[in-house]
């Protein structure tokens, strides 16, 4: 591996994350908070190392395959650490695996939190919890390649972080990865801002408004309230959130497409028109149990309430505005079905995702009708009308296959270091690894992970990074061919 690139990079990283705490020192300074000092002195100490770093290993931008996926596993590794600074110094997280733990649940977009009261915390400091969404929704990884030069360096880097869905789906923006960067970006930024315009109309502070945009666009969840948007009791706020939540959850190269111009590229997506699928269908099942059980009055308000737990699950958000494990059993297990799914490749989001669904389920009928229908006729599975290679197939059957098994694994890990029941062990798996953030039982909306120990936050969130990751590229640096020349 090239370890004179990689320090490179890691130095960008540690500046572009040092020079980002700007942003939350502004906010402090607005509000004459405490928590100026932790935030000024973490942003200098993290530039520092950051540009020392980046002067000692400069010039040297040739990456391998390899040296990507190593980016990627640890340079989000490398900057959650860092990010844990201003809670540190700040004494209101003084563990470090707390702070740790609450950093990685930021950049990976799960939303999970040991934090018991949100909003005692100094604004400045909120507000930088919030940004980790911010940075991390697009890929923390995809923003340092703006400052690096054009060339495969940073193809590798986005591909070690891009997910398998990205790769089956074949979807590109342009053929200049900085290009693709900027557009990325841009229509993010946006998002974030049109979300922020709106959440005010509806009388909420700017602060509020841009710190759950930046937790909505990104499909993260971090709310600067306790009982997170249910604090405000608001059908607007509710169906505004419901819409970025649902476009979060978009692969971002319909945006693009629509841009251009292009309408016709959405309606022909196979994975979105999918995703729309399941959206409905769920949301409708939980709503129509909740209006039917009688728990909430009119149909609207059932509506409302099933479709924004719906949406936020499926889209692995996290936002609550209301215990649904006070729901019906019936609404409660679909909910729970709906953890397993995720929206679209390319997205924000995480989670198994659509488009594996798509090709299992195309896969399946293919083979049902060949043995059993027309035995001599050779079918391929087909996406956005083009066949899909046999190989790519295989990746989303294996890939579905290993989210399963880490389920089950990671459940028996939790339950033998926790004194908790098994859905609480399974489901802190599943929030994590799927990086939706709430769970059941006892880390369910209302609830925290404060109660784990130390050895199970670093385990935790372990399986946030192998979640964001999307799994392969943080798994094979296990693989002792991959540390071989």
């Amino acid at each position: 591996m090239n370890y004179r690139s990689i320090a490179n990079v890691f130095g960008v990283l540690f500046v572009v994350t040092g020079s980002s705490m700007i942003f939350p020192i502004i906010c402090s300074l607005l509000y004459g908070e405490d928590a100026v000092m932790p935030l000024a002195i973490s942003a200098l100490i993290v530039v520092a190392v950051g540009l020392i770093v980046k002067q000692i290993f400069r010039k040297n931008y040739d990456f391998s395959m390899k040296d990507g996926l190593f980016l990627a596993s640890f340079g989000w590794v490398m900057i959650s650490a860092v990010s844990a600074l201003p809670f540190m110094l700040s004494g209101v997280i003084p563990s470090f695996a707390d702070a740790f733990f609450e950093m990685m649940s930021g950049y990976t977009t799960t939303g999970a939190t040991i934090l018991t009261d949100i909003e005692t915390v100094p604004k400045g400091l909120l507000f930088w919890r919030s940004q980790t969404h911010l940075l991390g929704g697009m890929g923390f990884l995809t923003l340092t390649l703006l400052f690096l030069p054009h060339g495969m360096g940073g193809v590798r880097i986005f591909r070690a972080e891009s997910s398998p869905g990205q790769v089956i789906t074949g979807e590109k923006f342009k053929a200049r990865n900085k290009d693709t960067m900027i557009w990325l970006w841009s229509i993010y930024l946006v998002l974030n801002l049109l979300q922020t315009i709106l959440l005010m109309f509806g009388d909420m502070s700017l602060f509020d408004a841009l710190c759950h945009a930046f937790g909505t666009v990104s499909t993260s969840g971090y709310s600067t309230m306790n009982a997170s948007l249910g604090a405000y009791d608001s059908a607007y706020i509710d169906w505004v959130t419901i819409v970025f939540m649902f476009l979060g959850g978009v692969t971002f190269v319909l945006f693009y497409q629509l841009v251009k111009g292009d309408v016709r590229a959405v309606f022909g997506n196979t994975e979105f028109l999918w995703y729309v699928g399941f959206v409905v269908v769920f949301s409708l099942a939980v709503s129509l149990v909740l209006y039917l059980s009688g728990y909430y009055s009119g149909f609207a308000d059932s509506l409302r309430y099933g479709a924004f737990q719906v949406v936020s699950l499926l889209t692995t958000t996290g936002f609550t505005t209301a215990d649904y494990e006070l729901w019906p059993q019936a609404a409660m297990m679909f909910l729970f079905v709906v953890c397993f799914i995720g929206a679209c490749a390319g997205s924000t989001t995480s989670g198994i995702k659509v488009v594996h669904y798509v090709l299992i389920c195309k896969h399946m009928l293919a083979v049902i009708r060949k043995i059993f229908i027309q035995p001599m006729t050779v079918n391929s599975v087909r996406l956005n009308g083009r066949p899909v290679e046999s190989t790519v197939v295989d990746l989303a059957v294996c890939y579905f296959i290993v989210n399963i098994f880490m389920v089950l694994i990671g459940g028996c890990v939790v339950v033998l270091l926790e004194p908790v029941d098994y859905i609480t062990g399974l489901s802190s798996i599943v929030a994590t690894l799927m990086n939706i953030g709430p769970g059941f039982g006892a880390i369910g909306p209302s609830e925290n992970y404060a109660f784990f120990s130390d050895a199970t936050k670093w385990f935790l969130s372990w399986n946030m990074l192998v979640g964001r990751l999307e799994m392969f590229s943080a798994l094979v640096i296990f693989l002792p061919a991959f540390w071989k020349k």
